[in-house]
């Protein structure tokens, strides 16, 4: 009941200074607000960017293994790119081995990429993403469908003219027609019949989403596309089996690409195995070094904010010292005055953080709306946010509270005359 009187009156006193003084209390906690604002929406924007890649790197499968000629690296200063560069790309023929010989892979896809300009009835679309898979690759990504279905084994063994298109290929060239199966495209200078189409995604924030794609068998697009060439950004994807480990896998594959490629005992690898921990890991990396920029930027709005709040207490002890030596007087023991105005300033401070975090709040909304991301502020940026501002509260209302508790009853009443 002492604490629950305490708080009330603190919270009574604390009020009775933002009414009797708007202006100075308004400035004086304008620091909070603005500290506040700039650690939490930094915070907030990056959160919500790493939410979305983390999802779209779960999309690719954590028990997805990428043979490749260039390794993956985020940041890495030792990059020897001089060398990838000399590799081969993996081959058609390399994925069917694999799949002859792995005992650990639960399936085993073959995928390669390029950009072409992509036709219907005059109308053109540039650099659309074309990719050609072999038939195995539904197994290994992650394939929604808003409308129709993937390949058949025999249309990809044979090389049918058929495509699974994205939602922006319907939107282009087909006039966002709501029936776009069996219409047709024109892909390499080709007819190609739309058998399927991909749900809308929007953007991964890797540069694009399957919303561009053209996908059609590899056996189709070996027609137009060198896959012997050691420029086409080819990738073997293999997604183990239940149970399996990474690392198992990874080693397995490893035997098998060199026994493949003939390589020597002593001699290095020429081709790379990445996972997507590999991003994860980088990423990682990346946001807690924006964080702390992020803490460091609002750390000198809090500070700032701090002597506001410091100043605000320094003059409320200030026009209260008559008021501290009646409650002295009456008993009131210094433990008392002092948690009274500690109460005071965290609220305050508290305040301050509150109008920021809710100027966060409606700036989400806002782009979120009309700004073609998704932000969230999270539970546990308001949980960091709040207690910020109350730690700030409590150190800022430390001295002047200690000031206030120590002042003698006597002087303190004198003080009103």
């Amino acid at each position: 009941m002492l604490y629950l009187r305490l708080i009330r009156e603190s919270f009574a006193f604390a009020m009775q200074a933002i009414v009797a003084n708007k202006v100075r209390t308004f400035l004086s906690l304008l620091g909070i607000t603005i500290g506040i604002f700039s650690v939490i929406s930094v915070l907030t924007v990056f959160d919500s960017i790493e939410m979305k890649l983390r999802k779209n790197i779960e999309e690719l499968g954590s028990n997805v293994l990428f043979i490749q000629k260039w390794p993956w690296a985020m940041g890495d200063a030792n990059y020897a790119w001089w060398e990838y560069m000399k590799r081969p790309e993996t081959r058609l023929q390399e994925m069917e081995e694999i799949q002859k010989r792995t005992h650990l892979a639960d399936a085993v896809a073959y995928y390669v990429g390029t950009n072409r300009n992509i036709k219907n009835n005059g109308i053109t679309m540039e650099n659309a993403t074309i990719i050609g898979v072999s038939q195995d690759y539904e197994k290994v990504d992650i394939l929604n469908f808003g409308q129709g279905r993937y390949f058949s084994y025999s249309e990809s063994q044979s090389g049918t003219p058929v495509a699974v298109v994205g939602s922006q290929i319907v939107e282009e060239l087909l006039d966002n027609t709501p029936d776009p199966l069996g219409k047709e495209l024109l892909v390499f200078g080709r007819k190609v019949q739309i058998i399927g189409v991909f749900k809308k995604e929007g953007d991964d924030n890797f540069g694009g989403s399957k919303d561009d794609w053209v996908m059609v068998p590899v056996n189709f697009a070996r027609n137009f596309i060198d896959l012997n060439s050691d420029n086409i950004g080819s990738s073997i994807m293999v997604r183990g089996k239940k149970n399996v480990s990474n690392d198992d896998l990874r080693d397995e594959l490893t035997g098998i690409m060199r026994s493949v490629r003939k390589i020597k005992p002593a001699a290095k690898d020429n081709f790379a195995i990445n996972e997507t921990s590999i991003i994860t890991q980088g990423f990682d990396k990346i946001f807690g070094v924006i964080a702390i920029v992020g803490w460091i930027i609002g750390g000198f709005s809090l500070l700032v904010g701090g002597f506001g709040i410091a100043n605000i207490m320094f003059v409320s002890v200030k026009e209260r010292t008559p008021q501290i030596g009646i409650q002295k007087s009456l008993g009131a023991r210094n433990a008392f005055i002092l948690q009274q105005f500690l109460f005071e300033a965290i609220f305050l401070s508290m305040l301050g953080g509150f109008v920021g975090l809710l100027i966060i709040y409606l700036g989400t909304v806002l782009v979120s709306q009309f700004g073609g991301m998704e932000l969230v502020l999270s539970a546990k940026n308001i949980i960091i946010g709040m207690s910020v501002s109350a730690i700030i509260g409590l150190v800022s209302g430390l001295f002047p509270a200690w000031r206030a508790s120590r002042l003698d009853p006597v002087e303190a009443m004198r003080s009103n005359f």
